[in-house]
């Protein structure tokens, strides 16, 4: 049975357009609350509205949007107790995987997130919320590709996803002018093998800053 040129393109417009607005929505590019439509969509990326229908289902199914019964579409606007949920998943996921990747992490491994430290800096004094928000996943997700445990770092991108458009809105109530403080714990004990202490670092790390916003 072959597939029809037509349908394949369809299908790698939706993959597109769906990596496209995911990689938004995670770095914080649209703000909690926004609304979109399926035109929309459609018109700004330049696809049929069949590829926005399928690529907004597969980001409502991840919670990355949000879907009304009227049919409204909506980025995440997160509640304190969800927000205290996934900071608690967070809290449970990424100290796990920092463990699981201690026997990995040679210095070169650890060279590199000091250097991506430095950068999520350059950031902060740049005053540049995505760049902040992207190079600090990049921290985080540098780090746990040496746990090598795929599904639950896929749970925890989710988490991420979910988290996007709130951790905008925190970097602008924080106002952030260097790295979390924390991330030179984690560097430090990476070095020493510490894994106590690496545990306690991610943990504080991944719940600090969310308490911002569920102390209101």
């Amino acid at each position: 049975m072959s597939i029809s040129p037509s349908r394949t393109s369809e299908t790698s417009a939706h993959e597109r357009l769906y990596r496209s607005l995911r990689g938004r929505i995670m770095l914080g590019e649209l703000p909690p609350g926004l609304p979109l439509t399926l035109r929309g969509i459609a018109a700004e990326h330049r696809v049929s509205i069949t590829p926005a229908r399928e690529a907004v289902r597969r980001l409502v199914a991840e919670g990355a949007l949000t879907l009304s019964s009227s049919g409204r579409i909506t980025t995440p606007e997160l509640s304190v107790d969800r927000i205290e949920e996934l900071a608690a998943l967070r809290a449970l996921i990424e100290p796990e995987l920092a463990t699981r990747a201690l026997p990995r992490a040679h210095q070169a491994l650890i060279d590199r997130l000091a250097l991506i430290n430095s950068a999520i800096g350059e950031a902060a004094e740049a005053h540049d919320a995505v760049g902040y928000i992207r190079t600090n996943l990049e921290f985080h997700r540098t780090l746990y590709l040496r746990a090598q445990a795929p599904a639950m770092l896929a749970i925890l991108e989710t988490v991420w996803l979910q988290l996007g458009p709130t951790m905008r809105a925190l970097y602008g109530r924080v106002k952030r002018q260097e790295p979390p403080r924390h991330h030179r714990m984690i560097l430090a004990s990476l070095r020493a093998g510490d894994e106590p202490g690496l545990r306690l670092a991610v943990r504080a790390d991944v719940t600090h800053g969310l308490r911002h916003l569920s102390q209101g």
